[in-house]
């Protein structure tokens, strides 16, 4: 809708072992092991966001200064990056919240977009990097700016080929690239708007 926020849909995360979240650090915001799941999702955004956001329309919200993410950053309590930690040293109720996907995402398939991208971070402990104090503005890859090439980042991503099977995801796009084909063939308001009473 013109001039009005869109939904997102901003899923919080941390992890549980024996009852204790090992996202907690009593010094720092969040553990060793908290920066490199963080790490993992960061690294994996581009291509998760086509099982985040899986519609034409659902890209549109990646706006600057929309508090819809726009590129891959991370911040602390920074409601415009696009992942953000939640807590502090020694919160029981640490976690990272991503405001990556919209309200149409699969339950199921952003779920596991998201475990798979954070474990494939601490398995190889990959390297969290700074903040970002001023998310619109950081120096950063950018998010898809549109379904299709979120699609053709998720091709190319290992290890959600992996862990979701080459199959599902040559399945997935192909049901993607079909709704893409299918909405380039209509007319949108907008063309007749813009061109109509010109030609």
């Amino acid at each position: 809708l013109p001039n009005i926020m869109s939904s997102g849909w901003h899923l919080h995360q941390s992890l549980r072992k024996n009852g204790v979240n090992p996202f907690v650090s009593e010094k720092e915001d969040l553990s060793e092991i908290g920066r490199q799941f963080l790490a993992g999702l960061l690294a994996h955004a581009r291509a998760s966001s086509a099982l985040s956001t899986p519609t034409i329309n659902g890209y549109k919200r990646y706006r600057p200064y929309s508090l819809a993410p726009d590129r891959v950053v991370w911040g602390k309590e920074n409601r415009g990056a696009m992942l953000r930690v939640v807590g502090g040293p020694g919160d029981a109720g640490t976690r990272i919240e991503n405001r990556i996907g919209e309200p149409a995402a699969n339950p199921y398939l952003y779920f596991a977009s998201q475990i798979y991208s954070g474990l494939d971070g601490i398995d190889r402990k990959l390297a969290l990097p700074p903040c970002a104090d001023t998310p619109y503005e950081a120096k950063a890859d950018l998010l898809p700016r549109t379904l299709s090439e979120a699609l053709v980042a998720l091709k190319d991503d290992a290890c959600l080929k992996s862990g979701f099977g080459e199959k599902f995801i040559d399945y997935y796009c192909t049901i993607k690239e079909a709704e893409i084909a299918r909405f380039n063939l209509e007319v949108s308001d907008w063309e007749h708007r813009e061109y109509f009473d010109l030609f």
